[in-house]
């Protein structure tokens, strides 16, 4: 495992003293979570994303998302486990383990919409910036802010 000194970093960027934290919690998730189910992120526009999860065998009620403080959580719990016991495979290729994987979310990313399509979890996102926070144009005035 590396570390990395972001100390230079500290003196030209104001605000950022949270990100070396940030990036020590992703490589710590990133350690921890498994590569099941696979999944891909994609850009589709400047800011609009979506990930796709492979789920096959899950339905939509064994499928929950739930978003909080910037953490995108995917959880899949199997119902009918008894079934299985019944069935006797000679190749099984289709995992229908549980599941639950998380994403980092940046700031002002939000959950647009979910969708199952042909054992494709579809999430939609959406980066919405306020109107406070955009680009603003600051005028060069010739007044005194202190008199006296």
């Amino acid at each position: 495992m590396r570390t990395v000194d972001l100390s230079p970093l500290y003196r030209s960027f104001i605000g950022f003293d949270h990100l070396a934290s940030m990036m020590d919690a992703a490589q710590r998730s990133s350690e921890k979570q498994p590569s099941y189910p696979p999944y891909n992120i994609e850009a589709l526009a400047e800011d609009k994303y979506q990930i796709t999860m492979a789920v096959a065998g899950f339905t939509e009620q064994e499928l929950s998302l739930e978003s909080e403080n910037n953490t995108l959580s995917v959880k899949g719990e199997k119902q009918n486990k008894e079934d299985k016991s019944d069935r006797k495979f000679i190749h099984q290729g289709i995992a229908e383990r549980n599941f639950e994987r998380k994403f980092q979310l940046g700031d002002h990313v939000k959950v647009i919409g979910a969708s199952l399509e042909n054992g494709l979890l579809l999430i939609d996102l959406e980066r919405e910036v306020p109107e406070a926070l955009k680009p603003r144009k600051i005028e060069i005035g010739t007044g005194k802010l202190i008199e006296g």
